[in-house]
């Protein structure tokens, strides 16, 4: 007997329905899987044949063909255990064979019959949500998209994450047994429902605060104006001095996820299984720390069926590279496109791939390869030509796209033991939002959102320099050997300063604390 079963996969952080036959004819017991699957799918045959037992259920003494369609696609995941499982009952007429065609299905089996959490709910309900009808379409339209799917029947564990779009029917269900019970008699269990408002005001909670930050006033100064701007920055500094601490307190000063924001971000964690399983919905910004060891697939993503790597996961966050200078070149220049563009392309024979990647960039490094050369208190041992060839690592290219070069001190005994608190995130946060609004007022127009996306026509009409700023700006110049790189980053930085300090204009105290910014452009 033949029975239909109706599911999805993914593809890079998309969706796309699948169609499930399975076949039970007379021969010898055997299994046979067709469509493209790969070693996790062909696996799935023991763990379905012992839920099945382990359920209370018959398996079948005869020859079970299995098809996933479109067989031109490859298939990855565990995620068809449970339709094959119930499309096998379907077939030996242990479940009612029409109470399929209603359902999308979801879910990894254990040998004890138990539904697993899978991998990418979320897109998947996006997906079924766009194929629904239209409540504005037309009488045409409506006929045309008539008989599509709002059910998606998924495990127990990824429930609030499915409930997120509002028009799913959300089914969730622990095991194999209680799917038959319930798809045989669907009035014994009711859907899952969620109010996504009311999950999405609920406060974001960072596990950590600048107020545990002793010292390093400039620093969090700089960071603040980062935020404000949109500017990627470079900590440069010697071990223990703080970086690390500094970059990961990033998140907490920026202003909160939108809804919109929220579900892009979700996404992506829901493909790469990162999403945490307390409400199903990401609610604060992302911090990936990548080690420097880290391969080009790993950061930018990629693989034989492409998944978002660090940079995708950092989508709308803070990317930390720890040990810059140690990452490899290809690395390092891969992200490029990224830092302009907000999105990175993964391109393959068949298809190309598009992962979003608008993250904010943050690097930390040492000024040489033994990390004191900047201390006043600790002797370097590294030779002239050593620490420049270690700063020569790091290419023009990606250093164009970084505004703010920072110094980090080691701090000194009477600030580790201060005793006053210092200022809160939620204090900085407050300022960034203002400077942000400004800046979303002016350059709305300009289809764009921060001071740093600005180009060159931007810079010159809204970075205007009276005559005493142009000679402040013009003599540091010439007396610091400033780079023309430096120039355009300068006036960047000004703006966004001059924006949290509500002044109209770029003054000449603005000018002068961008210009203290570029410690690379004055020293190295």
């Amino acid at each position: 007997m033949l029975a239909k079963v109706f599911s999805f996969g993914l593809l890079g952080i998309e969706a796309y329905p699948i169609e499930i036959e399975i076949d039970i004819s007379r021969g010898l017991p055997a299994v046979t899987l067709v469509g493209l699957a790969d070693t996790a799918i062909r696996e799935s045959k023991e763990r379905v044949r012992s839920a099945i037992k382990n359920s209370g259920f018959n398996w079948p003494g005869e020859r079970i063909t299995i098809s996933l369609t479109p067989s031109n696609i490859k298939k990855e995941g565990p995620s068809f255990d449970l339709a094959i499982a119930l499309g096998i009952l379907s077939a030996t007429q242990q479940l009612n064979n029409q109470a399929l065609k209603n359902y999308y299905i979801l879910g990894e089996l254990s040998l004890d019959g138990s539904i697993k959490p899978v991998r990418g709910i979320l897109p998947i309900t996006m997906a079924i949500s766009k194929s629904l009808p239209d409540p504005a379409a037309s009488p045409e339209q409506v006929k045309r998209q008539a008989g599509k799917m709002n059910n998606i029947i998924v495990p127990l564990y990824n429930a609030k994450e499915a409930a997120i779009v509002p028009d799913i029917c959300v089914w969730a269900l622990k095991t194999l047994r209680e799917t038959v019970e319930f798809l045989n008699n669907p009035t014994i269990v009711k859907p899952f429902k969620l109010n996504l408002e009311d999950l999405f005001k609920q406060n974001a909670d960072y596990p950590v605060d600048f107020s545990e930050v002793k010292g390093q006033y400039l620093a969090k100064r700089a960071l603040e104006i980062a935020v404000s701007g949109g500017h990627n920055v470079l900590f440069i500094g010697p071990p223990g001095s703080g970086k690390t601490m500094l970059a990961k307190r990033i998140p907490t000063i920026i202003p909160d996820l939108t809804l919109e924001e929220a579900l892009e971000v979700t996404k992506i964690h829901s493909v790469m299984g990162t999403l945490p399983a307390k409400d199903g919905l990401m609610r604060i910004r992302p911090f990936r720390s990548p080690h420097h060891t880290s391969s080009n697939v790993a950061l930018v993503g990629g693989g034989s069926l492409p998944q978002p790597g660090e940079i995708s996961l950092a989508h709308q966050g803070v990317l930390f590279l720890d040990e810059l200078p140690e990452f490899h070149r290809d690395c390092l220049e891969a992200l490029r496109q990224p830092l302009e563009e907000g999105f990175i392309r993964v391109s393959r024979i068949r298809k190309s791939f598009i992962f979003p990647a608008s993250f904010m960039l943050v690097c930390a490094m040492n000024p040489c390869p033994c990390g004191y050369y900047t201390d006043p208190k600790r002797a370097c041992r590294c030779g002239t030509n050593k620490i420049q060839h270690y700063m020569s690592k790091i290419s023009g290219p990606l250093l164009d796209r970084i505004d703010i070069h920072l110094e980090i001190p080691a701090l000194k005994y009477k600030e580790l033991t201060e005793s006053k608190d210092a200022e809160s995130s939620t204090l900085i946060k407050v300022r960034v939002e203002k400077a942000r609004s400004i800046q979303r007022r002016r350059l709305r127009q300009e289809e764009i959102f921060y001071n740093a996306s600005m180009n060159t026509r931007l810079i010159k009409r809204y970075c205007i320099l009276n005559q005493e700023v142009k000679d402040l700006l013009k003599m540091a110049m010439t007396e610091l050997g400033l780079s023309a790189r430096a120039y355009d980053k300068i006036l960047k930085v000004s703006r966004t300063i001059a924006d949290l300090a509500g002044s109209e204009g770029i003054q000449p105290e603005h000018i002068s604390e961008a210009i203290q910014y570029r410690s690379l452009d004055r020293q190295w």
